[in-house]
C-alpha cells in the first residue's frame, strides 16, 4: 500500500515518460531483493527494527506484501485509459508529511502482522505472493491501463511505482541487517529514475551522492547536511521528495 511513502517536490515538465527498464524486469528484481533479505530469517531477525518508525522487519514485510496483493488485483482487472498520472506524478497524490490516516495504517499493520502465529507467517505468504505478482506484471499489456489507489496509470507506469516504493523499503529493512543484499541494479535505477523525475528537469543531485544515498535523502531517511544544503541551493526545501 503505498500510503507509506509520499511525495513533495518540483514540477516535473513535458508529457509522462515510461520508465527505461522493462518493468516487468526491474519488480522481479526489486520483489526478488526482498525475499533474499527475508527468506532465512529467524523470528527473533524478524522482529529487528526498520527505518519505518514503530515497524519491526515483520510489520514492514507485510506493508510491502499489501503491495504485491494489490499488483495483482489491479493487474487482473484492466481499466479504461487515459491515465491520469504517470510513474512520478502519482506520488503526488500523497500528502509529504506524515498525517492522521498515516499513523492508523501504521498502526493496523503493527496489529495485522502481530495476529500471525509466528512473524515467519508472513515471509512464507510473501513468498507465494510476489512471485505470482511478478509473473502477472510478465503477462501484463503494456499497452495497457491499470487503476489504483483512485488513479488510472499505464501498466510501465505501475510497475515503476511498485518497484520504487519496494526498492526504497529494501533500503528500511536492513538498516539492523548489515549483511542482508541490498537492491539490484536494475530496480534501484528505476528508483532513481523516479526521485531525479519528482526533481524536475532543472535541478540535480549532489554529484557525491552514490544511487543509495540519494535514495536515503530523498525520502527522508537520511538528513541532508550542511554540504548537501549548499550543493542542492533552493532545492534542498523540496526535500524529502518522499516521506
Amino acid at each position: 500500500m503505498s500510503a507509506a511513502i509520499s511525495a513533495v517536490g518540483g514540477p516535473r515538465p513535458g508529457p509522462p515518460q515510461g520508465p527505461a527498464v522493462p518493468g516487468h524486469i526491474a519488480l522481479a528484481q526489486a520483489y526478488d531483493g526482498i525475499t533474499r533479505v527475508v527468506a532465512d530469517l529467524d523470528d527473533a531477525d524478524l522482529q529487528r527494527p526498520t527505518r519505518c518508525r514503530g515497524w519491526l522487519v515483520a510489520d514492514l514485510l507485510l506493508h510491502v506484501l499489501g503491495d504485491a496483493q494489490r499488483a495483482l488485483v489491479a493487474l487482473a482487472s484492466p481499466a479504461d485509459g487515459p491515465a491520469t498520472v504517470d510513474d512520478v506524478s502519482y506520488w503526488r497524490g500523497f500528502p509529504g508529511e506524515a498525517d492522521d490516516s498515516a499513523a492508523r495504517h501504521a498502526w493496523w499493520v503493527r496489529r495485522s502482522a502481530a495476529a500471525f502465529e509466528r512473524p515467519s507467517g508472513v515471509v512464507r505468504l510473501w513468498c507465494d505472493t510476489a512471485p505470482a505478482a511478478v509473473r502477472a506484471a510478465g503477462r501484463a499489456d503494456r499497452d495497457g491501463f491499470v487503476s489504483t489507489q483512485g488513479q488510472v496509470l499505464r501498466v510501465p507506469d505501475f510497475l515503476a511505482t511498485l518497484t520504487t516504493e519496494a526498492v526504497v523499503h529494501h533500503l528500511d529493512l536492513v538498516l539492523d541487517l548489515p549483511d542482508a543484499p541490498r537492491p539490484g541494479v536494475l530496480a534501484v535505477r528505476v528508483a532513481v529514475t523516479t526521485m531525479d523525475g519528482l526533481l524536475s528537469d532543472d535541478a540535480v543531485r549532489p554529484a557525491g551522492w552514490s544511487d543509495e544515498e540519494f535514495l536515503l535523502k530523498a525520502t527522508g531517511r537520511l538528513p541532508l547536511t550542511d554540504r548537501d544544503r549548499l550543493e542542492l541551493g533552493e532545492v534542498a526545501g523540496w526535500f524529502p521528495l518522499l516521506g
